[in-house]
């Protein structure tokens, strides 16, 4: 019998769950950890809270998450209450599926002033993440500037600028529901480095800018190389850039009539974020493209903003004992190996590149090579050696089935239309779980 440990019950997560129960049947126990509550990850605090059609996906993750050879122990941090070390001890294989929940900073002076946020936080908040219930963000200026060219950026620019009815259907959660009601934000402009052409914005995405009922996504023309030079661009590219172009050749007039103009700002760089005590402007240099990269070009202005969300990518949280490689961002690894019985996956491994499904093949990738080094398996407890220990220490782990208690209660809880009204207090999601 295998005993498989994985740390992060994400779509990496389940998705080498999934693999594992594909390679080896019932030849295997998997458990599942998670330092919250509740499962899921990315899904349930990091997809956009109006794109419920993506968090279905969850619903695969519960049907592994079903089987009776695969458990869910929520509410059992690594480092705290067990290490890695002891999970090595207990396991054939442990795998690390913990994401890319911290911002990378951006490295300029004054990003510590009050009311700049990495976009993780922001997600967080109004996605209802325990740790940044408290976030409490400034809305009641009239400029947001928002770093960055993917599709997070697109996002954070989006909630901001919805109104309260095209929140319908969506599991906002109550408290960023009613800031951004009482909101006072109608410019927010949108900085990238780079051109149009080098953007990682969807075409979904993008499109649904030009849907909004108050905002108005505005592209200066001259930012574009000849229309020509599309044609070079991967069908999905092209796509993308073909919605900024609609929104560039939009009569002046049609945007007259938005409360919030969505200014498109491309080969602009912020240098330094300024204020006396919380953001009051951005320094932003213009730049431009020499062998495709961005140069400064030495013109610089100010952007007057009173909040500033920096959406330029994440990293993962180091664990303790664990080789970490600094400058990706990520634990060291080779091709998902860190060492004997020590792996990762997903954007833990590879960096926060590719999307949710991108993890499917990435956890059927690890699996295959524990299935090499593991091999039938070493007679160690595994999740028989965790009970046991969680008894003495008096750790308490949330199952499945206690997750379903906590699902029902947030539906119960919903303003109407909405799906659910996320817990965003541990506490009240253990009372939940107790029923």
């Amino acid at each position: 019998m295998r005993q498989i440990a994985i740390i992060g019950s994400g779509p990496a997560g389940y998705y080498t769950a999934e693999a594992a129960l594909k390679q080896w049947g019932e030849d295997v126990r998997v458990d599942v950890y998670d330092s919250q509550p509740v499962p899921f990850g990315l899904i349930r605090t990091g997809v956009a809270p109006d794109h419920q059609s993506i968090k279905a996906v969850s619903r695969r993750y519960e049907a592994t998450a079903l089987t009776q050879n695969v458990r869910f122990l929520g509410n059992v941090m690594i480092g705290r209450d067990i290490t890695v070390a002891e999970l090595e001890t207990l396991y054939d294989a442990v795998i690390l599926a913990t994401g890319a929940p911290l911002d990378r900073k951006l490295g300029l002076p004054g990003e510590d002033l009050a009311n700049v946020f990495g976009s993780a936080s922001f997600v967080g908040w109004y996605n209802g993440h325990p740790g940044f219930a408290d976030l409490n963000p400034g809305l009641s200026h009239h400029t947001a500037v928002v770093i960055g060219n993917g599709n997070v950026a697109l996002d954070v620019a989006r909630i901001l600028a919805k109104s309260q009815e095209e929140f319908a259907g969506s599991d906002i959660v109550g408290h960023a529901l009613n800031a951004l009601g009482e909101a006072t934000i109608d410019r927010i402009v949108i900085l990238g480095r780079r051109g149009p052409h080098q953007i990682t914005m969807t075409p979904k995405e993008l499109g649904e800018l030009g849907h909004l009922s108050r905002a108005c996504p505005i592209v200066d023309p001259a930012d574009f190389p000849d229309a020509s030079e599309d044609d070079a661009l991967e069908p999905g590219q092209r796509k993308s850039v073909n919605h900024l172009r609609s929104f560039a050749a939009r009569a002046p007039e049609e945007c007259l009539a938005k409360a919030i103009k969505m200014e498109f700002d491309f080969f602009a760089a912020p240098r330094a974020i300024q204020g006396s005590g919380k953001v009051e402007s951005v320094l932003v240099e213009r730049t431009e493209l020499k062998d495709g990269q961005s140069v400064g070009t030495g013109e610089t202005y100010e952007i007057p903003a009173g909040l500033v969300i920096a959406c330029i990518g994440y990293q993962t949280s180091r664990i303790p004992d664990v080789p970490f490689d600094e400058k990706a961002g990520r634990f060291a690894n080779e091709d998902g190996r860190i060492r004997p019985a020590l792996y990762c996956v997903g954007w833990s491994r590879r960096g926060p590149t590719g999307t949710i499904g991108t993890n499917r093949p990435d956890g059927f990738a690890i699996i295959e090579k524990v299935a090499q080094d593991i091999g039938e398996g070493s007679g160690k407890p595994g999740g028989e050696g965790f009970d046991a220990l969680a008894t003495e220490r008096g750790i308490k782990p949330v199952r499945f089935r206690d997750w379903k208690r906590i699902e029902e209660a947030e539906a119960a809880n919903a303003r109407e239309g909405s799906p659910r009204e996320k817990f965003v207090l541990v506490q009240e999601m253990i009372l939940a779980a107790q029923g």
